[in-house]
């Protein structure tokens, strides 16, 4: 059997030839055959509608398949990076390989492996007025039974909440791990705003082809309108924990195939509705994150005048 080679930008496989291996492309030899790695990542920060533009990728883009995270940079890189290829769909039809993956964003080891294995690649921000990120994490993070404490107990129990709003401090991480060229930040307002010419730019940034959205692709994204506090903290907590488990053990097609049916209904919400954040909270958040919203206004050179205030929650 021939080695096959698979080429990073356009996802086409065929037979290696000298000229085929150019700077251009990017490949891992696993068990004897060069694969493509993914040309690139895009690394949130979560609830900046980073699963929205992952369903409408899935049909333009070749995306780690049942499941939309791999956590391979930040959690199982030990794994090895032939457990991370074998996440992604065998590609032949010219389609970018990629990942939508949120908690890259402020690991510094996702960063740092990233920048290793696939220096090429592009990486895409959107960032979030962030309390009202936070907030949204905080909420879908209770939803699903990771947190069972009031948004103040959480912040001392769940460094991730506060840590992804850190936006300044890790994008300049990457800013020394890649070239300006290969980043692209964008701003989760401009998705809110104009769906369509947000996808259009990103697709042009990343090159893949322009994706004309449906009217039903056009609701607000990355809500938790539709969440509600568990029925059982307890269940939902060991549900959210079984698949975590099973995600790991390469049995994404069971728990997407749970996440589709009704089952969901029963174990994730369907309890009392989310408490209003005391406005005492909101504003402590807001004066923590505060100097990180003031440097990273002119690492992008955009107004955020609109992030230095809060409304209820």
């Amino acid at each position: 059997m021939s080695t096959i080679w698979l080429d990073r930008q356009t996802g086409e496989v065929g037979t290696p030839q000298p000229e085929q291996h150019s700077s251009t492309r990017q490949f891992a030899m696993v068990r004897g055959r060069l694969r493509a790695l993914p040309s690139f990542f895009i690394v949130g920060p979560p609830r900046t509608g980073t699963t929205w533009l992952h369903d409408v990728l899935r049909s333009g883009t070749n995306l780690p398949a049942p499941t939309k995270e791999t956590r391979f940079f930040d959690l199982h890189f030990d794994r090895g990076l032939a457990w991370y290829l074998d996440r992604f769909p065998l590609a032949v039809n010219g389609l970018p390989r990629g990942e939508v993956a949120p908690t890259y964003f402020a690991s510094p080891f996702a960063c740092e492996r990233i920048a290793r294995i696939a220096p090429e690649a592009k990486i895409v921000f959107i960032f979030r007025h962030p309390v009202e990120r936070l907030i949204s994490l905080y909420r879908l993070k209770r939803a699903y039974g990771l947190l069972g404490s009031s948004l103040e107990a959480a912040l001392d129990r769940d460094p991730e909440l506060m840590a992804s709003s850190r936006y300044a401090t890790h994008f300049a991480r990457w800013q020394s791990l890649f070239p300006d060229g290969q980043l692209y930040a964008a701003l989760y307002d401009d998705l809110s705003a104009d769906p369509q010419l947000f996808l259009n730019r990103l697709a042009d940034f990343v090159g893949f082809p322009r994706v004309h959205l449906r009217s039903d692709q056009l609701p607000r994204v990355a809500a938790t309108a539709h969440l509600s506090e568990p029925r059982s903290y307890l269940a939902t907590r060991i549900a959210t924990a079984a698949a975590e488990w099973c995600k790991a053990q390469g049995l994404g097609q069971l728990v997407a195939e749970v996440r589709n049916s009704s089952l969901m209904k029963v174990l994730v919400g369907g309890g009392a509705p989310f408490s209003e954040i005391p406005p005492v909270i909101m504003q402590h958040i807001l004066h923590t994150v505060l100097p990180e919203i003031d440097a990273l206004e002119g690492m992008l050179d955009r107004d955020l005048s609109a992030w230095k205030s809060v409304r209820a929650h």
